[in-house]
């Protein structure tokens, strides 16, 4: 009897894990930048997303992975500090299917490269 039970529980949690919904992550990317990774949402009632948006009016920005459904297809101002002055405004759009939300064309772009560029747009802005 606690092999069926232990069965039906291994056969639950399978099923369970492969409901999860696979999108593609990126934290934040500048310009055609942005190095994407995958994650799988922790509830049912996330859904991918794509974010676009402008920092200082000019600077395109992106951001990926999963969302609360109610925050989908919506425009934020992001602010720093805790929302103080706004520093950037994104769009964020909802999909649900795996991995729906693509990685941009250069997602085999390294964190390395990522971090040279960054480092590089710091020392010239400063």
């Amino acid at each position: 009897m606690n092999k069926v039970f232990l069965l039906a529980l291994a056969v639950a949690l399978c099923a369970i894990s492969a409901q999860a919904l696979q999108c593609y992550k990126c934290a934040l990317g500048v310009g055609s930048l942005c190095f994407t990774s995958k994650e799988n949402c922790s509830s049912s009632s996330q859904h991918c997303f794509s974010g676009v948006g402008k920092a200082a009016g000019f600077l395109d920005i992106k951001t990926k992975g999963c969302l609360e459904v109610s925050k989908c297809n919506k425009t934020e101002n992001v602010g720093f500090p805790t929302n103080e002055s706004t520093v950037y405004t994104i769009t964020k759009t909802c999909c649900n299917t795996d991995l729906c939300n693509s990685a941009p064309d250069r997602s085999h772009i390294s964190a390395l490269v990522m971090t040279l560029t960054a480092v590089a747009a710091v020392k010239f802005i400063m």
